[in-house]
């Protein structure tokens, strides 16, 4: 029911789900290339073409295994402070613990920022200090004298004060700290990262102009990546101040009827989806919800087998569809439904099914909220 994932799991740590993302291979072949014929080549001529191709390999993969310690630095402080950690996640630009919660204050938010430059920057005291084991120049010298570096520059480049750079969320705690106002503090800490971002992409294209063209459309990507995220992140900030005081009962829809569970998929598109325009149904089974359907079950349903199928076969049954209480706060539903990547969610009230809330509800509940306040 989840469609095609974009990630390949690899595993878990410390109870934390690891993915790696496609848009990793990229990077990998990528940085790989450059480090075989650009960087070690220089730094360190005379070894074989298959020396430098190795170590420049091993020397990729290595990067992102301290990257991966680097989130779970930002994870395990998370846990500490009864955060649960969803996943943490490899890619084209690294990695990203999904934090489930904001920190519960300023000093939570400030150490859970900070650790992930500390683990950086104590992986690179240690790759540093570990080149002293090798002969000077050879292969495994070289690699941990890169790796050392790399390190200590994912630590400093981390603490710039943008967000949502590890230094804008710290800057975002302080703040925070002297604010005592949340969303002014991460307006302030993404307005930054705005910046941020538009001084990378600026400073690229001058690199570009100069000559340096892969440096330069590599900075003004990173740069557009960042100003992207701020932005995101401004525009969330901008959400929730909509949304705060609202409850799921304020907008979720009270009317809704149960679908017969024998109904075929072909009854249900031609009376209830064409004609009513309905997205999500609950299943019903001697009057009471057995389970939720959406759009997406009914395409994975071949359309010949419509008139056979019925609505009880293609849903997900009650006991495995992610619900909220009618008195959560409607920002919470709807940060519900992006980490469950789900649409619509039954509300709940005594265990008992009494609406349904969609994520079509709430943008049209934010559009009154903004009509309302001009």
């Amino acid at each position: 029911m989840n469609g095609f994932k974009h990630t390949i799991p690899l595993g878990r740590a410390f109870g934390i789900p690891v993915d790696l993302d496609f848009s990793w291979f990229l990077i990998f072949g990528l940085l790989t290339w450059m480090l075989a014929v650009g960087y070690f080549p220089v730094r360190f001529p005379g070894w074989s073409a298959t020396e430098y191709w190795v170590i420049a390999a091993i020397a990729a993969v290595m990067l992102f295994v301290c990257v991966l310690l680097h989130e779970f630095g930002h994870s395990l402080v998370a846990m500490r402070y009864k955060i649960s950690v969803g996943r943490i996640t490899l890619f084209i630009f690294g990695g990203v613990s999904q934090i489930t919660a904001e920190p519960p204050s300023a000093s939570a938010e400030f150490w859970i920022a900070i650790a992930g430059p500390i683990v950086s920057f104590a992986l690179a005291f240690l790759c540093y200090e570990a080149r002293f084991l090798f002969p000077g120049g050879t292969p495994l010298w070289a690699l941990t004298e890169y790796l050392a570096l790399l390190n200590f520059i994912l630590g400093l480049f981390n603490l710039v004060p943008g967000f949502p750079l590890d230094g804008g969320r710290v800057m975002r705690a302080i703040v925070w700290g002297a604010t005592r106002n949340f969303q002014r503090a991460t307006s302030i800490a993404a307005n930054t990262g705005r910046f941020v971002g538009f001084a990378m992409i600026f400073w690229g294209l001058l690199m570009m102009l100069g000559g340096n063209l892969i440096n330069g459309i590599w900075l003004a990507f990173i740069g557009w990546f960042l100003e992207s995220a701020a932005a995101a992140q401004i525009q969330q900030t901008m959400v929730k101040g909509l949304l705060v005081g609202h409850r799921v009962s304020d907008v979720m829809n009270r009317e809704f009827t149960l679908i017969p569970a024998e109904t075929t998929i072909q009854e249900l598109v031609e009376k209830h989806v064409l004609k009513e325009g309905r997205r999500s149904f609950l299943v019903g089974r001697n009057g009471q919800p057995a389970g939720l359907l959406t759009l997406g079950g009914v395409r994975q349903v071949p359309r010949p087998q419509w008139p056979t199928t019925t609505a009880e076969q293609s849903m997900i049954p009650l006991d495995q569809v992610i619900t909220i209480p009618a008195g959560a706060e409607l920002w919470t539903a709807l940060e519900k439904m992006g980490r469950s990547g789900v649409n619509q969610i039954p509300v709940v009230d005594n265990g008992t099914v009494i609406g349904l809330l969609s994520r079509e509800d709430v943008v049209e509940y934010m559009h009154l909220l903004r009509q309302l306040s001009g």
